[in-house]
């Protein structure tokens, strides 16, 4: 069993049309400010898992100074917690949200 590889421009790809509130990221530095700005977004809409936005953001964060196998375990949990509420969650949002 072959693993997925997860990189950078993956999460990017997958996650940025999401959660966007604006044009979609196209860099990570990008994605980070936009889960930044997403998670007390979610928390003020009671919706759950804002608190998982704001460390998957981390991650990322971090990936930007890791290397190696850090880097890939950084991508990997931010990864983990993405796939998990994106989409979901961020209908959820915007049907609540009105958009």
């Amino acid at each position: 069993m072959t693993a997925t590889v997860i990189t950078a421009e993956t999460l990017i790809h997958r996650y940025a049309d999401d959660i966007a509130q604006q044009p979609p990221a196209t860099y990570l530095a990008a994605l980070i400010s936009q889960l930044d700005t997403a998670a007390p977004r979610y928390e003020v809409a009671r919706i759950n898992g804002h608190d998982d936005l704001q460390t998957a953001s981390s991650y990322l964060d971090e990936t930007q100074r890791a290397t190696g196998t850090d880097r890939d375990a950084f991508l990997r949990r931010a990864h983990d917690l993405l796939r998990l509420l994106v989409s979901d969650r961020t209908q959820e949002h915007r049907t609540d949200a009105g958009d």
